[in-house]
């Protein structure tokens, strides 16, 4: 008898359907006896296993281009961590346990601080908790737990997915992405997306399914049991995207598709991609690992280097999306209670003048070096007040062009107030969703609250929408939803002008809007602004093609 469907959020759109395999779960906890009989040689085993880890991991990452060389190096970065090989190390000399019990303490101790953090932060644990598994398998001389050798085309389902194991997938080995956990922002999601794997996350009960092979509906986050001998069916339809490289509609709307961008890297890998321009860049991803504010010179060299690629382009660089979620060592902010609801963004700006000051003299400097077409915006403006101190203070440091991110609801309700006081606004859609439904878009329990095809969050775009027109101005979207397709052709009948997205996703989305009129998108939009729910939207608006 066949399992009955399951459903949950649809990341990554297309359709699929084959053979079931299920992914390890994590390593097992390992034991704290017996004690060593030399703790200090025992330790001493700690940092060339973290070392091996390491370099496999940047291997990979050598072998890998845009989001999944970037989010590799990442995780190689942790395995080598210094501060977790030590913690490691302490802990089996003063504890006298084996080194894979200390490597699995130290590991969950960094962990349960990132996820107190929360934001950013705690999007890496899922990252540690990789690392660490990785370190005690090769501590043990077992295999790490992670995505098992593929003899044939298959459907993965896991629990989770390591980012690292995410981005070493093979397109043409992997049909779909399947998990119990995860939401719209995660990992798994973006680089699903970007390596155009149909994914569906936040499906209870998908590791319980008895099924042997499994149809995988990207869109409508459906997934369910087909006959084991029926055909293998694989999406390629995204990967076979033909796009001129102009973002508009059949009719000529225009709307530019941009890429969202972290560092040098990603800024090339856009550019091959085909982006438009950078519709953000994320300057806080040159302060992760320092302790003290940059230099102006040292700030401007790193940015120039991000906007040198698109010279003559349009680029929109963020001031730092800083704060207690997301914390950086040389502000040394105070413990709160409610990161999310803290001290971020253009908050610590007001608290802490000089480093704004300081960041946009730095990005003027490197607009004029780089030749880009170089806008600012401040993350997380809740008011039109706000608004306004935030351009002021940009236009006198010399950067003409000044906008703001609507992340906070408060923004999307009085958009047009905050437009007369900047030039643009860009939607960061995944902070908006967050706080429209109170709902950490971290956790998978609530993933489908961060569905970015929520009819309530499409009305808020639609606020903003109808305000950038009635101004005259330009509105963008930021958020992991411009990289969906479908959704894409909403947010520009909602009267979106721009879309910026992960660069893979780039070419599809690009390709999505020249297959349709602007009058198709409105129908879109309408359709899915009108739906009772997530699903109904997604269901209504593929109707309508």
């Amino acid at each position: 008898m066949r399992e009955p469907q399951l459903s949950g959020v649809g990341v990554s759109p297309g359709r699929a359907s084959g053979p079931v395999v299920k992914v390890t779960e994590s390593i097992e906890e390992p034991a704290s006896t017996p004690a060593p009989d030399d703790p200090h040689a025992e330790a001493a085993r700690v940092a060339p296993a973290a070392q091996a880890v390491a370099a496999r991991l940047e291997a990979t990452a050598a072998a890998a281009t845009g989001d999944a060389a970037m989010i590799l190096t990442t995780t190689a970065a942790m395995a080598a961590d210094p501060a977790l090989v030590s913690q490691a190390e302490q802990l089996v000399t003063a504890q006298r346990i084996p080194a894979a019990r200390a490597v699995y303490e130290a590991a969950n101790g960094f962990a349960t601080a990132l996820a107190s953090a929360g934001g950013y932060m705690a999007e890496r644990v899922r990252d540690i908790h990789d690392v660490r598994d990785r370190i005690i398998a090769e501590l043990l001389g077992i295999e790490p737990p992670g995505v098992p050798t593929l003899e044939r085309p298959s459907v993965l389902v896991a629990r989770d997915l390591a980012p690292a194991d995410t981005a070493a997938l093979d397109p043409d080995k992997v049909l779909a992405l399947v998990t119990e956990e995860g939401g719209p922002t995660s990992h798994t999601a973006i680089l699903a997306r970007s390596l155009r794997i149909p994914a569906v996350v936040a499906v209870r009960g998908a590791l319980a399914m008895e099924a042997e092979a499994v149809a995988v509906d990207g869109v409508t986050g459906e997934v369910k049991a087909v006959d084991r001998d029926a055909p293998v069916v694989s999406a390629t339809e995204s990967a076979r995207a033909e796009w001129d490289g102009v973002g508009s509609t059949s009719d000529g709307r225009r709307v530019k598709v941009l890429a969202n961008v972290g560092a040098p890297a990603d800024a090339l890998t856009a550019a091959e991609a085909g982006a438009e321009g950078i519709g953000l860049f994320r300057t806080e991803f040159c302060y992760l690992d320092v302790d003290v504010e940059l230099a102006v010179a040292d700030q401007k060299a790193a940015y120039s280097a991000v906007l040198g690629p698109f010279a003559g382009k349009p680029v929109i660089v963020r001031t730092l999306d800083a704060g207690a979620d997301k914390p950086l060592l040389f502000l040394a902010q105070e413990d709160e209670p409610n990161p999310a609801l803290g001290v971020r963004g253009i908050r610590v700006s007001f608290e802490r003048t000089g480093v704004l000051d300081r960041q946009l003299e730095a990005i003027a400097g490197a607009a004029e070096e780089s030749g880009a077409d170089v806008s600012v915006m401040a993350p997380m403006v809740a008011t039109a007040e706000e608004a306004a101190w935030f351009a002021d203070r940009a236009r006198a440091s010399g950067l003409s062009r000044v906008g703001v991110m609507i992340e906070v609801p408060s923004a999307a309700l009085t958009a047009r107030e905050v437009l007369d006081a900047v030039d643009f606004v860009s939607l960061g859609t995944n902070d908006l969703a967050q706080y429209t439904f109170a709902a950490d878009r971290q956790l998978g329990a609530v993933a489908t609250l961060n569905d970015p095809w929520q009819p309530a969050l499409l009305r808020l775009v639609a606020l903003v929408g109808e305000a950038a027109k009635e101004k005259g101005k330009p509105a963008g979207v930021c958020g992991e939803a411009a990289a969906d397709p479908l959704l894409a052709r909403v947010l520009t009948g909602l009267g979106i002008t721009s879309l910026s997205m992960n660069a893979g996703a780039v070419r599809a989305v690009g390709a999505s809007l020249a297959a349709v009129t602007f009058a198709d998108c409105e129908r879109a939009a309408a359709a899915a602004v009108a739906a009772p729910t997530a699903r109904a939207a997604r269901a209504a608006v593929a109707e309508i093609g």
